[in-house]
């Protein structure tokens, strides 16, 4: 029987919702409660000066917590109550605060309080109530669905992500997805190919068709090569075939975006379409984030290299209800009716699906700049 692999999402969660404290004195007197810096209207995106501090000292850190090989990765997020904190995530499931070789993680560094948070491994994973979306689509189809290269079937399994979001350059219009779901065969022992620009890509992904191509159809063909294991950002693009994607970029749940694009800011409403878990909901948890990624090579092919990303976009992602195996690909939005704006590209997230697990994206003008090219939406 062939199996199927999964595409996982790394999400940076937080400690949650910011709360409002209510301080009661000793006598008859009681204080007003207490505003978090978001119910303040104060925004805690990269130019928040309190954010950038943060930042600032978690950037100094960083090299020398993740020596430790249980530290996969930190980011600037916030307590409870809004402040400001630096977030240090790990690998087992062990005591938070006492790592490998019995080495304590401060509970503040540089007097910025410190949040450890068990996320396990931070993996970048192929797939193996309303909208399907894994169901072969008329043409033209939307996105925020089942996808991936024609041939990612190798050492009996078959593979698929989601096919993201639509971007234009030259005058051409792409669908947008991960390089590890479209471009992650880079060498022949599998399967006896490698990925290579002109290639399909099919809807739905193999791993929702049987693992037999002819059950899926042709939408559009690898161009250029995928980002990784140079880039700052997963992502690759295949060149639309006419008339199979729909031209506005619309995608499942979610409709058209915007052709704009926004900064992430922590706490954030953010929802996304993907393969696996269909359209979901979280917060933005931390900015800043540097994490280390572990990729396989081919479909289920083992591990190939680990990346270390920088400046990566950190999402709650509790008990792996956001983002699951199969949704890497999708486009990350504001979580508002018309037109969302982009923010990040998913990619990948913890093994681990416990509270603390994590969900993890590029931001979008990042992956933009690499592609030299624009989102497609009104």
């Amino acid at each position: 029987m062939t199996k199927a692999r999964f595409a996982w999402w790394l999400t940076l969660v937080s400690t949650g919702v910011v709360a409002t404290a209510l301080y009661i004195g000793c006598g008859e007197k009681e204080e007003a409660p207490v505003a978090s810096p978001q119910e303040q209207g104060v925004v805690l995106d990269k130019s928040n000066p309190m954010i950038r501090a943060v930042m600032d000292v978690q950037d100094r850190h960083t090299a020398a917590l993740m020596a430790n090989p249980d530290v996969v990765g930190t980011a600037t997020g916030t307590l409870e109550d809004g402040t400001p904190a630096i977030l240090v995530f790990t690998k087992d499931e062990i005591e938070p605060s006492v790592l490998a070789k019995g080495t304590v993680i401060p509970s503040s560094i540089e007097g910025v309080p410190v949040v450890v948070q068990v996320t396990g491994e931070l993996r970048a994973m192929k797939g193996g109530g309303g909208v399907s979306h894994t169901a072969i689509q008329t043409p033209p189809i939307q996105l925020g669905t089942s996808g991936g290269w024609r041939y990612d079937l190798a050492n009996g399994f078959c593979c698929g992500g989601t096919l993201g979001a639509l971007i234009q350059k030259g005058g051409n219009q792409y669908v947008l997805s991960n390089y590890h779901v479209l471009w992650a065969d880079i060498v022949s022992g599998g399967n006896g190919i490698v990925a290579t620009a002109g290639d399909p890509v099919i809807q739905p992904g193999l791993i929702d068709v049987g693992c037999i191509a002819a059950n899926a159809q042709d939408i559009a063909t690898l161009a250029d090569a995928g980002s990784l294991p140079s880039a700052n950002v997963d992502a690759g693009y295949a060149l639309v075939i006419p008339g199979m994607v729909s031209t506005d970029g619309a995608i499942l749940e979610v409709g058209t975006l915007s052709s704009a694009t926004t900064t992430v800011f922590v706490g954030q409403a953010v929802k996304k379409s993907g393969r696996t878990t269909g359209l979901t909901r979280s917060t933005v948890s931390g900015i800043n984030g540097t994490v280390s990624i572990t990729y396989d090579n081919e479909c289920a092919g083992g591990t190939a290299f680990t990346k270390t990303f920088t400046g990566q976009v950190i999402i709650s992602n509790r008990r792996c209800r956001f983002q699951a195996g199969g949704d890497s690909g999708s486009a990350l939005v504001e979580d508002i009716t018309t037109n969302p704006r982009a923010v990040g590209l998913c990619y990948a997230g913890s093994v681990i699906c416990n509270n603390s697990a994590i969900a993890i994206a590029n931001p979008i003008n990042d992956v933009l700049a690499w592609a030299g090219a624009t989102m497609v939406g009104q």
